[in-house]
This record gives structure tokens, C-alpha cells and sequence, in this order.
């Protein structure tokens, strides 16, 4: 059992010096993965239901500091050197996916291979009413970037063509470090979101699940879904956060065969603050999980 730390992009955790500050000291304890999420727009009073809180409603203030998680993450790669970075998640169908590839590989290759790219297909409407992207099938569009995508990270000369994006003998570099691919994990835990995964997926980012048991059902849930597919659940890398995560937990998601638990906080303002802070953090999660 890994864990990954996602703490990055948000308030206190968008400042730049605070990144550098996290990122180090993450990666000295032996944290797995630096996850950083995304909304490009917040609405004040939004009519759509947020999936992972019991109201509906999402913790994060509409006014807070959300930074691209691309360039967020560069900063963090920049200051080190060997623990991995990922999205959790970039909402893929509200952008254009060829600038995508380009952006993910870029970083990838920057970091020397260091990028898990997590995806999702979104849930607020009056986000993607804001970028002028179609809310309905937002899930088929999804499906299609990432095949787009692969397209252009893999073929020196690329084509593509399909319902909601095309380009015929385009040349797009630099290549991604891993043969040519980036890991895309789908996040959500719907049925939808895992049959997805199973499908196209290299993994899956549960994210605020209630407890331990919701994980054993959902993994239960994709298990039966991969075999469906022609697929063993464990060609895919499964990472996923609690909602209130206990140190016990490790144990007990190690064994239904999770790869990462990922911590979800905060950090503090103040960036002398962040060697501390991550070290608590490691004290507490990562003697469990050396015990996995």
C-alpha cells in the first residue's frame, strides 16, 4: 500500500511557495503521488448536485484560489525529482483534448515520466454553460478525447476522426517517457464512472468515499465489470480517498487490493510551516502503510 497526498491547487494550497514547500517535503517522508484537482469556474449559488457530500453541495468556497492543476503540478515536479504528480481530476471533456496531450506530455516528459493523468466527465453544469461545452453526452466526449489522445501521444503522424473531434496527419511532440502513454485514471464512483474505467481505463481515483465498505463494494462492482470486459482488475492501479479515512483503513483497503490511499488536507499558509505539517502527516499514514 502506497499514499498519496492531495493538497495542492486549492487556498493556502495554490500559493507557490507553499508547493514548492508541500512537494519537498512530501517527497522526502516517501509519499507516492502529489494529486491535485480542478473546476476551472465556481458559481455562488449553482443549481447542480455535487456528488461527493451527503448535501450536495461542495466544501470548497466559490471564491477560493483554484489553479489549473497542469501548471500546478509543473511547479511541483520542478522541485523534485522522483515522487509522482497527478490530476484528480481534469475535467477532460471541457477542453480541447490535442492541447490536452500536449500539455500532459509536455509535463510528462519534463518530470521524466513522473505524470498520472486522472480524468473525469464532470458534474456541474453551469461550468461547462461557462466554456461553452455541451453538458449532455459529456461522457461519450469523454471517452473519445481519451482516444484522441492516445492517438497523438503514440503516432509521430496522427489522424483522427470522430463524432466531436478530428485531425488528419498532425504531427504533435514531445512524446510522452512510457512508451509513448500516459496512465489515464478515470475518477467517480458511479456504476457509469467504473464501467468506463474497465472499458478504456489504466485505473481508477475513488474519490470521498464513506468507509471502508463502500470501497470493498465498489471494487467488487469494477471486478465484475473488468471481467465483463475481458479485463483482470489487476492490470488497473487503484487509488482512492475516504471521506473521514482511518489509520486501520490501510490494512483493510490493502487487502480488497488497493494500490494508494490518498490523504486529502490542507496545508498551511504558511510554507515554513509545510515540513512539519507533511511530517506529522507521514508519521501518521505511512507507518500503516509499511505494515501492508
Amino acid at each position: 500500500m502506497q499514499i498519496g497526498l492531495h493538497a495542492l491547487g486549492i487556498g493556502t494550497g495554490a500559493q507557490r511557495s507553499v508547493i514548492d514547500a508541500v512537494a519537498v517535503a512530501a517527497e522526502t517522508c516517501g509519499f507516492a503521488t502529489l494529486w491535485s484537482g480542478e473546476h476551472v469556474v465556481m458559481v455562488d449559488r449553482g443549481a447542480s448536485r455535487y456528488p461527493y457530500s451527503a448535501d450536495g453541495r461542495i466544501a470548497v468556497p466559490a471564491a477560493a484560489d483554484w489553479i489549473d492543476p497542469l501548471i500546478g503540478l509543473s511547479f511541483a515536479a520542478a522541485a523534485t525529482s522522483t515522487i509522482r504528480v497527478a490530476t484528480g481530476v481534469l475535467l477532460l471533456p471541457e477542453h480541447n483534448p490535442v492541447l490536452v496531450a500536449k500539455q500532459a506530455a509536455t509535463l510528462d516528459s519534463l518530470s521524466g515520466g513522473r505524470l498520472t493523468l486522472g480524468v473525469g466527465v464532470g458534474w456541474s453544469r453551469e461550468e461547462f454553460d461557462a466554456l461553452g461545452v455541451p453538458f449532455a453526452r459529456r461522457g461519450a466526449r469523454t471517452d473519445e478525447y481519451v482516444a484522441a489522445m492516445r492517438t497523438v501521444w503514440r503516432d509521430d503522424v496522427a489522424s483522427f476522426t470522430g463524432e466531436f473531434v478530428r485531425f488528419d496527419s498532425v504531427r504533435v511532440n514531445p512524446k510522452p517517457v512510457r512508451d509513448r502513454t500516459i496512465p489515464i485514471v478515470f475518477g467517480g464512483n458511479s456504476d457509469a464512472a467504473l464501467r468506463r474505467v474497465a472499458a478504456v481505463g489504466d485505473g481508477w481515483y475513488g474519490f470521498y468515499l464513506d468507509d471502508v465498505g463502500h470501497v470493498a463494494e465498489r471494487v467488487e462492482f469494477l471486478r465484475a465489470t473488468c471481467r465483463d470486459a475481458g479485463r483482470d482488475i489487476a492490470e488497473l492501479r487503484l487509488a482512492v480517498a475516504l471521506r473521514s479515512p482511518e489509520v486501520d483503513d490501510a490494512v483493510r483497503l490493502a487487502d480488497l487490493g488497493v494500490d494508494e490511499l490518498v490523504v486529502v488536507e490542507g496545508p498551511p499558509a504558511n510554507p515554513q510551516d509545510a515540513a512539519g505539517w507533511v511530517s506529522v502527516l507521514a508519521d501518521r499514514w505511512l507507518a500503516a502503510a509499511t505494515s501492508t
